[in-house]
């Protein structure tokens, strides 16, 4: 049986992911946590898609090796990449997928013009193209890759000079196109919100999915029956396949306000598997309820 006080496992390649584990933190502070990044790969979004979902799966069996009672995959390029195999996989394990908030922006725009700022993996997946298809509604959707983002968040490089002049260099395209909300497609850009708005101005919203991603968690371990019952602070734990004194100061730096509360913390390094064909990583886990 899967124990409800587990952990919720959350997967990125990297630190982006820290931008949903932040919402779900906000909304279930209860809940114990279990952060893996794979800083070692990445980042993810400039891979094959096949490479993309051998990493994703290896991840996600890793976490669930560690007992997760349910996985959030909080990285557009992963989702697209790996949700529908990773569901195929473990049809009993709830997992939560990302991809970006086009529904919401086609909604709500008053110039009939939104901006999608993502990777090449997430823009360049049929789960993108359908997701426009379905709910662009008429609206004209304009895509820009961010080039170069990830590694700088990664880098701690969130403003300055340096990165408002790449900034407005990848979004002149969709500002000339008189866009009036831009969707984060990628969950490290929520960490470059105070460089974007100045490049973008007020007449431009940013949309971040992670808030919606957080509830959608809340919503699918409700209904297994899943939400934690003892209402003290849950543990959190970070892990990354990269280096460890790197990973703990920058996810200290980025997640500093959160990470001032009295609650276990622990951070650890790992070598991860590559998972084949086949998927014979080592960490496969039966789940029964």
């Amino acid at each position: 049986m899967v124990d409800r006080d587990g952990a919720i496992g959350v997967f990125d390649s990297g630190v982006g992911g820290l931008s949903v584990w932040r919402e779900i933190v906000r909304l279930m502070p209860d809940e114990h946590i279990l952060y893996l990044a794979d800083q070692a790969r990445v980042p993810y979004g400039e891979r094959a898609r096949s490479e993309v979902e051998r990493f994703t799966h290896a991840g996600v069996a890793w976490l669930l090796s560690q007992n997760a009672k349910a996985v959030v995959i909080a990285c557009n390029t992963a989702s697209a990449a790996a949700l529908d195999s990773l569901r195929q996989r473990w049809p009993e394990v709830p997992i939560v997928g990302m991809e970006p908030a086009v529904k919401p922006a086609s909604q709500h725009t008053r110039t009939g013009h939104v901006g999608v700022l993502a990777t090449p993996g997430t823009l360049q997946a049929d789960r993108f193209s359908n997701l426009v298809e379905r709910f662009a509604n008429g609206v004209h959707v304009h895509t820009v890759m961010g080039t170069g983002l990830v590694r700088m968040v990664e880098a701690h490089q969130l403003d300055g000079k340096e990165v408002e002049a790449q900034l407005r260099a990848i979004l002149a395209p969709v500002l000339e196109a008189n866009i009036d909300h831009l969707v984060l497609g990628c969950t490290h850009f929520p960490f470059l919100a105070p460089a974007l708005h100045r490049v973008l101005g007020d007449g431009v919203q940013l949309v971040d999915p992670a808030p919606a991603v957080a509830r959608q968690t809340q919503r699918v371990l409700k209904q297994a029956g899943l939400l934690r019952a003892c209402k003290e602070p849950g543990s959190w734990h970070f892990v990354t396949t990269g280096g460890l004194p790197r990973f703990q100061n920058l996810v200290t730096r980025l997640i500093a306000d959160e990470l001032t509360t009295e609650r276990p913390v622990v951070f650890q390094s790992l070598e991860l598997p590559d998972a084949r064909a086949g998927w014979t990583d080592g960490y496969n886990r039966s789940v029964s309820r």
